[in-house]
């Protein structure tokens, strides 16, 4: 009876441990099998520990706890605004003479409504020049994408795409003095300068990154000094800068 429990000791902990090898997962640590050897053999568990410990030294022991916490996903990095995207930052970059000339162009565009604001009266003589220069700067804007596509590296070529949308501003230009009636030749020139604007920074091969910075600012602050006159024209009453001469017939 005594050789019975002694090889019943020394080969339940062996043939256990094969045992839970082969049941458990691979990626999961050994468990300790001691309370199962207890009730087995009977023997107090002061003895086992020692068999089970070696037994558990060869098979490899895992004492790392578990981590039931989720990671959470990384944060996505802020999204700018669409303005910032045409490169709003590098305006500073811009050159001095570009930056110069270019403020000093918005002033016959913004001198207007600002005039007519103070006066409270509407002219249709400078509502007519405000137009016909925003006009110029429409046909000024298409002639930038004909000249940018014509050096060679540009990343702009020259075919029909670029070339043949560079002349639609001075098209809406030229229709836009054909009208009579004030308003819809300012809306056209809106119009205009917002389909420039589309072409230059989103459709087309677009400029360098002071220049976008630089065209937007100049779009934005001209239409809305054409919007502005087409307000006042509404709201304040008309007056002529020169008289009208009535003829008399002898």
């Amino acid at each position: 009876m005594f050789h019975l429990l002694q090889r019943c000791y020394f080969q339940v902990p062996s043939k256990m441990a094969y045992l839970q090898r082969l049941l458990q997962p691979r990626s999961r640590p050994a468990c300790s099998f001691v309370p199962l050897q207890c009730i087995l053999t009977g023997l107090p568990k002061s003895q086992l520990f020692r068999h089970s410990s070696a037994v558990l030294t060869k098979a490899g022991f895992h004492s790392s706890c578990c981590n039931w916490k989720k990671k959470k996903p990384p944060e996505p990095a802020p999204r700018e605004l669409d303005l910032l995207r045409y490169d709003m930052k590098s305006l500073k970059d811009s050159p001095k003479p570009a930056l110069y000339l270019s403020s000093a162009g918005l002033i016959p565009l913004v001198s207007v409504p600002l005039l007519m604001a103070v006066l409270e009266t509407y002219y249709p003589e400078l509502v007519f020049a405000q137009i016909a220069y925003g006009a110029c700067v429409l046909s000024f804007f298409g002639g930038i994408r004909w000249g940018f596509a014509l050096p060679e590296g540009s990343p702009a070529k020259p075919d029909w795409i670029n070339l043949a949308n560079s002349i639609v501003p001075s098209l809406l230009a030229w229709s836009a003095l054909l009208l009579k009636d004030l308003i819809d030749a300012g809306i056209t020139v809106i119009i205009g300068l917002g389909i420039a604007l589309h072409y230059d920074l989103a459709l087309l091969p677009t400029y360098p990154s002071w220049f976008k910075a630089l065209r937007a600012i100049v779009t934005v602050v001209a239409v809305c000094s054409l919007i502005a006159t087409l307000c006042i024209v509404n709201i304040y009453p008309e007056k002529h800068l020169t008289p009208a001469t009535n003829k008399v017939d002898d």
